[in-house]
């Protein structure tokens, strides 16, 4: 700001020494300079004089004019600086605000983790539903996947897991910029075993929290390590069970084409052939997923067991793992389940597990914002 202030001034300054006022003065003066080193007469003592006193007049000029962009320049800065603390001040006194836009499929179980996240801590945000054919609403990314949050319109975050741990760190910290907090969960690509590029991000489960920060966010021994164990479970494992459950027979596929056309983003001739063509192409891919994944013939008891294990992991004691407050674990456990509302697999979970009293006090949670700073 100061720059631009003193090449402006600079600027005027230049303007001022060529104006027509500055340019008659100094005419005046080289002329007469020159009749009196030329003839050595009164006619030139008079223009000597007519020199100096030009001379003193522009300087005068001048050096009143340095003095009052001096002065302007001092004014300017004082001003900028003001209003920039003002701005410093606003921004903490409103809690670090942003502008959120989230592109997602409603129905997928990544985005629907970053939904519960932001829904939770009370984080209003904007939806862009992406068109899973086209993806056109996502061509001005080189990151081809959703989820994709971004950040007071210039800050991109790619990831379910990276999305919610550089978010709540800001949440924490508000002493970081978004950038900043970025740098923390570096991209690195790689080849799978099919030869396969895939993209991974380093310390993605991970808070970059103070000590202080740390201890606050938890108070006993365990909950961190416990935390980031159950959300890459929910990542490596829990999430790969949602589709062989809910393509599981062709009646449950064609059940779960027709909710994901009747809550996506698809033309007409789109929502068609995505129902029926999909939803048997689902089915016959929900097999291999079984196989990939070395899951049993009934693939319901496979989900049973899961999610029976995530209950038992809580214990009879806690209302959540995070405690008496939901934390991340429990956030993306119930981000990933809850897409499978209104499908026969969610019915069958909930009345052949222990499942249901959390997952009804996290939705409580979520729809409340109880996590609203």
């Amino acid at each position: 700001m100061a720059a631009r202030c003193g090449r402006a001034l600079s600027k005027v300054g230049w303007t001022f020494l060529d104006s027509p006022l500055s340019l008659r003065a100094g005419t005046g003066t080289r002329l007469a300079g020159n009749r009196a080193y030329g003839t050595g007469s009164s006619t030139g003592r008079a223009g000597l004089a007519l020199s100096a006193r030009t001379a003193a007049t522009g300087g005068g000029l001048l050096s009143a004019f340095l003095l009052g962009g001096g002065l302007g320049l001092y004014h300017t800065v004082k001003q900028w600086q003001q209003q920039h603390f003002a701005q410093e001040e606003k921004a903490q006194s409103d809690g670090g605000a942003m502008t959120l836009v989230l592109y997602q499929y409603k129905t997928c179980p990544f985005c629907s983790k970053v939904r519960a996240f932001l829904d939770y801590h009370g984080l209003p945000y904007e939806i862009v539903e992406v068109n899973p054919v086209m993806r056109k609403e996502i061509k001005w990314s080189t990151y081809r996947k959703v989820p994709i949050l971004m950040v007071n319109s210039d800050v991109q975050l790619n990831d379910s897991s990276v999305i919610i741990s550089s978010i709540k760190t800001h949440l924490m910290t508000n002493d970081k910029s978004m950038p900043e907090i970025l740098n923390c969960y570096p991209m690195m690509k790689s080849k799978n075993d099919s030869g396969k590029e895939v993209t991974e991000y380093m310390n993605k489960y991970w808070l970059m929290l103070g000590e202080a920060e740390t201890l606050l966010q938890y108070p006993e021994k365990g909950m961190q390590k416990e935390e980031m164990k159950w959300r890459k479970w929910a990542d490596d494992w829990l999430v790969h069970l949602i589709s062989p459950n809910v393509y599981r027979t062709t009646a449950e596929s064609l059940a779960s084409f027709d909710y994901i056309v009747r809550e996506g983003k698809f033309g007409s001739f789109e929502g068609f052939f995505a129902k029926y063509v999909g939803a048997a192409a689902m089915f016959l891919i929900a097999k291999r997923l079984k196989n990939r994944h070395n899951l049993q013939d009934d693939v319901r008891q496979d989900l049973y067991k899961a999610v029976n294990d995530w209950i038992a992991a809580i214990g009879k004691k806690r209302k959540f793992m995070g405690g008496d407050r939901p934390n991340l674990a429990d956030l993306s456990v119930y981000g990933v389940l809850r897409v499978m509302e209104g499908l026969q697999a969610f019915d069958d979970m909930m009345n052949n597990t222990k499942v249901k009293f959390w997952y009804r006090r996290m939705q409580k949670a979520t729809q409340n914002h109880e996590g609203r700073q």
